[in-house]
């Protein structure tokens, strides 16, 4: 269990209840969480759109998720004659449970004593914590290829195979940007990554991982993470014009509802886990009052802040093709992000070798960049020399074909 000091000494009945309690605590607050994003989204999009929102059930319609919720529990369950009715019902399960797994490792806040034991306000603090990240995240995927592979239809097919590939491109980027996060911090344990970042520069930068890796980790992340999650602009695995709905069409009931479920619960874990991996976790001043009450705090306000960037990206983005989805994440991503994960490695050895490489980097990007714009901008020039060739053709030939008529 790491270096969680509630595991440090004999495991009693005590120390049980109290892993219990934070369990049941994190999963009841993580679907409140939901909920309430639910509406949050609505309500700012709508906003931004100059409409009202959901403002019937409820005070200011904060009831509204929750009456859906309902809604979707009691209407018919169906289950397409020619699925796997195995994996069909497996699927939304295996869609939920790692997004709840993903949070159990995010440290929320520092320590606080209970009942005579040091307890960290955390579920779980293994000591390789992003590998159980990274796994997860990878899981998620099985839940989406057996929904669409398992309703016997071809439309879902389609789009769970869209959905395999879309997360598949961007794992890449996503781990390579991680691995920058633990070779500067030296841990894979999301505690020790959110200590490591304790501190300031010079007594005023704080000392997080975004200014420390430059920033380029952390947009390649960020990016990375929104694609995973479907999010707009990369929600291709339902677009609705080409594919009905995606690889859930053939779902109905509470088990339609869990897919959605999983998706707004993902958005929640892995803002938080951008909040630890790269802003501090819950470091943050200390204003006054109670130690422990302001690392909660400055959490819930950095994550807060990520899911409002969510929605804001959300109303202000058209959804990208799928072409250049792909060249997001093969052509630009991972190659920006390998090369970044071996200047931040050269740095790790010497300065010197670090600037030396960046520089290489620099000016090999640079050739690199106007050589393809080259190539671009001469495959333009064949397709309009071809076009204009072949309109030409054709006024020539109906030019031909008109005097063959007239003798």
């Amino acid at each position: 269990m790491g270096q969680d000091p509630l595991f440090l000494g004999h495991i009693s009945l005590g120390v049980v209840l109290i892993v219990v309690v934070k369990v049941l605590v994190a999963f009841v607050a993580l679907l409140v969480s939901v909920l309430l994003m639910i509406w949050f989204e609505r309500k700012i999009i709508s906003d931004m759109q100059n409409r009202i929102g959901p403002n019937r059930a409820g005070p200011y319609g904060i009831l509204q998720t929750l009456a859906d919720g309902i809604k979707l529990f009691f209407k018919e369950d169906l289950i397409p004659e020619k699925s796997d009715r195995f994996a069909f019902k497996l699927a939304p399960y295996l869609t939920v449970i790692p997004a709840f797994l993903i949070f159990t490792i995010v440290p929320i806040g520092g320590t606080v004593h209970i009942f005579g034991h040091v307890v960290e306000l955390q579920v779980a603090d293994p000591p390789i914590g992003i590998l159980f990240l990274l796994a997860m995240s990878s899981v998620a995927v099985y839940g989406t290829m057996l929904a669409g592979w398992s309703s016997g239809s071809k439309y879902p097919l389609l789009g769970s195979v869209r959905a395999s590939a879309q997360m598949v491109s961007y794992e890449a980027a996503m781990g390579l940007s991680v691995a920058a996060v633990v070779l500067i911090t030296g841990s894979l344990g999301t505690r020790d990554i959110v200590n490591s970042q304790m501190g300031s520069f010079f007594g005023i930068f704080p000392k997080w991982n975004i200014i420390r890796l430059g920033i380029v980790p952390f947009v390649i992340f960020v990016i990375a993470i929104t694609a995973e999650l479907n999010r707009p602009p990369f929600d291709l695995t339902e677009a609705e014009q080409e594919l009905v709905g995606g690889f859930h069409t053939e779902y109905s009931s509470i088990r339609f509802a869990l897919f959605f479920l999983a998706e707004f619960m993902n958005t929640i874990s892995m803002s938080a886990v951008i909040v630890t991996l790269f802003l501090g976790g819950p470091d943050g001043p200390n204003l006054g009052g109670p130690a422990w009450i302001w690392p909660i705090l400055w959490f819930l306000i950095k994550t807060g802040a990520f899911l409002f960037f969510y929605v804001w990206v959300r109303a202000a983005l058209p959804r990208l093709r799928y072409d250049q989805l792909m060249d997001l994440g093969w052509k630009i991503l991972i190659p920006i992000s390998l090369a970044w994960l071996l200047l931040v490695g050269a740095m790790q050895v010497s300065k010197v070798y670090g600037f030396v490489l960046f520089v290489v980097f620099l000016i090999g990007g640079s050739v690199l960049y106007r050589a393809v714009s080259i190539g671009r901008d001469n495959d333009s020039d064949v397709e309009t020399i071809a076009t204009f060739t072949r309109i030409k053709f054709n006024d020539e030939t109906s030019i031909e074909g008109s005097n063959e008529g007239d003798n």
